[in-house]
């Protein structure tokens, strides 16, 4: 049986395989390449954006030129020592002699299923990871940003990524279970948690590895210190940017109720003045914030794409997180005081994978930390140091001098004096107090003496 997209892996293997030999240095050009072409083509990508999603300019710049291009600044100065070779340095006594390095080798083709919400900064980040790791890509783009996708490509290629390594595949809706059966190493998914299961399961039968970065029902915890006109402020660029269609965005606010009457006078007037906001599949919303919701409600249960959020008041801190910690998601969080160490020890109880003080969403994109969830909202990372590293499988290499090989002589001729040796060096090297190490040193140096 053929599997999907059979010559586009076929001409993506071939084109991985020079390309993985070239050094990292190397590799790297096209990616300081894009990052100009970010800036030099940003009319172009600022209109194609607009036009294909409705984000207004001042969101494509902010939340897809910038930080897409902090990461190909990113991966040109740093990706070169994270990637390097790593000595071991130390190693336990039995095994003297050894020297051992562990290198970060391509998975070698990695599929990546794109999304459409930040349709260059997701999709555009983790292509350049992969092809800096020394990866040839198989990119399926949402079929919601054709144009953008056929832009994002043109991008690529003007910056130098040889033929055939990244292969745009049709923007179509089954194209991402397809991918699922190609001839891929490792898959990068952005989409809803109900995809992902189904896109696990699936991977999990072809033992190939994933990162899924998944739903997210996000958290936001406003303590009884906190600034609460700018959490409210924060809670409302939180709810609305990309007209809530972000999987990091503010779904459910935990307000003290000391403070719940200050932070609704302030974010209530910015929701009713708010005018009705076009979705990305044409429906029109207006934002909506739900005051005291029952815990079971969809709101406060269920991802959603829209800008839509609950209020829910309460009055031990414990009783907030027990109400959080109810729903399976854990993408990112957010804590509002004025007292960072104690908002530094909360963040310590709330399982996602960031928690941000003081702000919400904007610092995710930092270019230099991970970012993934926990939960229902996936697994792996993407971004960072960690995921670059992602994008590698780690290859440890050993080489072991002179010819002294115990364990082989044993194997070959058995000798009864290996017992009280290794005996020895267990005790000697793991024994309890300097008595125990010493006695256990003399033991094994009558082995020794016994096999000699």
């Amino acid at each position: 049986m053929t599997l999907p997209f059979a010559a586009e892996a076929a001409a993506c293997r071939e084109a991985q395989l020079a390309w993985s030999r070239r050094p990292v240095a190397e590799r790297l050009k096209p990616i300081r390449e894009l990052r100009h072409l970010l800036v030099e083509r940003a009319e172009e990508i600022i209109a194609t954006v607009g036009a294909e999603i409705g984000r207004p300019p001042v969101e494509v710049i902010a939340s897809e030129l910038l930080p897409t291009a902090a990461a190909m600044k990113f991966l040109a100065t740093r990706a070169e020592s994270i990637l390097k070779p790593r000595a071991v340095s130390w190693r336990p006594l039995w095994l003297m002699g050894s020297r051992d390095t562990v290198h970060r080798r391509p998975w070698g083709i990695v599929g990546v299923i794109g999304t459409w919400n930040y349709p260059i900064f997701l999709n555009v980040v983790q292509i350049a990871h992969a092809l800096a790791a020394g990866n040839g890509v198989l990119w399926k783009p949402s079929e919601m940003a054709p144009r953008t996708a056929d832009l994002t490509s043109s991008l690529f290629r003007a910056a130098g990524v040889p033929e055939g390594l990244l292969q745009t595949l049709p923007a179509t809706r089954e194209g991402g279970a397809q991918l699922a059966e190609a001839e891929v190493d490792h898959v990068v998914f952005t989409g809803s948690d109900r995809v992902g299961r189904k896109l696990a399961a699936r991977l999990g039968e072809r033992l190939i590895p994933s990162t899924l970065e998944l739903s997210g029902i996000d958290a936001m915890f406003v303590l009884d210190d906190a600034d609460v006109t700018l959490a409210a402020r924060t809670a409302w660029f939180g709810l609305t940017l990309n007209r809530g269609q972000t999987c990091i965005a503010v779904r459910r606010i935990f307000v003290h109720r000391s403070r719940l009457a200050e932070f609704q006078s302030v974010l209530m007037p910015l929701v009713e003045a708010a005018p009705p906001m076009r979705l990305a599949n044409g429906i029109e919303v207006r934002p909506t914030v739900s005051l005291d919701p029952a815990a079971e409600r969809p709101v406060c249960r269920e991802a959603s794409f829209s800008p839509m959020a609950a209020i829910v008041p309460y009055d031990s801190i414990d009783t907030a997180l027990s109400l959080a910690a109810a729903i399976p998601f854990g993408l990112s969080a957010s804590i509002f005081s004025r007292d960072t160490e104690r908002a530094k020890r909360l963040a310590e109880r709330i399982p996602s994978g960031s928690v941000i003080v003081n702000d919400a969403l904007a610092s995710t994109a930092h270019p230099g930390t991970p970012f993934g969830g926990r939960g229902a909202s996936g697994w792996g990372v993407t971004q960072g140091p960690e995921g670059l590293l992602a994008m590698t499988d780690p290859q440890v290499v050993t080489v072991r001098k002179g010819s002294f090989r115990p364990h082989v002589d044993d194997a070959v001729k058995p000798d009864p004096a290996t017992i009280p040796l290794l005996r020895g060096l267990l005790t000697a090297s793991h024994g309890r107090g300097l008595g125990a190490k010493l006695r256990g040193a003399f033991e094994m140096i009558r082995g020794v003496r016994r096999r000699t």
